[in-house]
């Protein structure tokens, strides 16, 4: 691991970062609600999707984003990446920070969205759409029912719904079949759920799809606002950690895919003009 007196000491911007391009809503919500504040967003786009890849590896790739956001200043970064926080968040809060740098924090998205979760629900079932690596590693089941024991979680793999997103397509007939198929699947797996939650960051751009096809007294639970909320009082609470995040209302952009590439994938999400650095770890 990188020694601790590589890392600037000094102020610097909210670190975020995702395997690739969903990363992008979150970022939005945050700066939605907190536009004071300089960002620095990473996509590790060349070894995206994250979500097949095995926890080792996933763990592997996590860190050497984290270090290098480390690197560029940053005294906070949030893992903007369901598959992230499922399965490397846990072992860098625990084994990592307190040998890099116990000052620096580093926060997920799955917690946020576990807490608020017990307001949203009448029913008590709660249904998961997220990718097959999000869902096979039980990370929302396990930190709901921690949090709200009554809870009832099933999950639906949506191994499509990314490509979908990142070709462009989520208007097309492709997007309708497997849209509606995978929503019809965990609804006959558990018919009680009354709130979904969209645990994927690229989902929330087939959200006209979701909701045609969602059944209409179900709550469709995106991540941003709340992840953007949950770090707002994350920030109020913790001001040894405010104070150390850089305050100039900018947003820089890196990855490790092309940086023409990225900006053309960014603009869809963020509808407007990115321009990316490239990166290498």
């Amino acid at each position: 691991m990188t020694p601790l007196e590589h890392f600037p000491a000094k102020a610097g911007s909210i670190g975020i970062f995702d395997s690739g391009y969903g990363g992008l809503t979150i970022l939005d919500a945050i700066r939605q609600q907190l536009p004071q504040y300089d960002y620095l967003y990473l996509g590790d786009n060349a070894r995206a999707p994250y979500g097949p890849r095995s926890f080792g590896v996933v763990y592997e790739f996590t860190c050497q984003a984290v270090e290098h956001l480390f690197g560029c200043g940053c005294h906070l970064v949030v893992l903007a990446c369901n598959t992230a926080s499922a399965k490397a968040l846990r072992t860098i809060q625990q084994n990592d920070l307190p040998s890099w740098d116990v000052h620096r924090r580093v926060l997920g998205i799955i917690r946020p969205t576990a807490e608020i979760i017990g307001e949203l629900t009448t029913t008590r079932h709660v249904g998961i759409l997220a990718t097959e690596g999000t869902i096979k590693s039980d990370s929302y089941r396990l930190e709901i029912q921690k949090l709200h024991p009554d809870i009832s979680v099933a999950g639906q793999p949506c191994p499509f719904w990314v490509p979908l997103v990142e070709q462009g397509e989520t208007q097309g007939p492709g997007a309708d079949y497997f849209v509606e198929k995978d929503i019809h699947q965990l609804m006959q797996a558990d018919p009680l759920i009354d709130a979904v939650i969209l645990g994927c960051t690229h989902y929330p751009l087939l959200m006209e799809k979701i909701k045609a096809f969602m059944p209409p007294q179900v709550r469709i639970i995106a991540q941003g606002s709340y992840v953007a909320t949950s770090l707002a009082c994350y920030l109020r609470r913790h001001p040894e950690v405010e104070q150390l995040c850089t305050k100039g209302g900018s947003t820089r952009y890196l990855t490790t895919e092309d940086a023409s590439k990225f900006n053309l994938q960014a603009h869809r999400f963020l509808q407007q003009p990115v321009e990316a650095e490239h990166i290498d770890f």
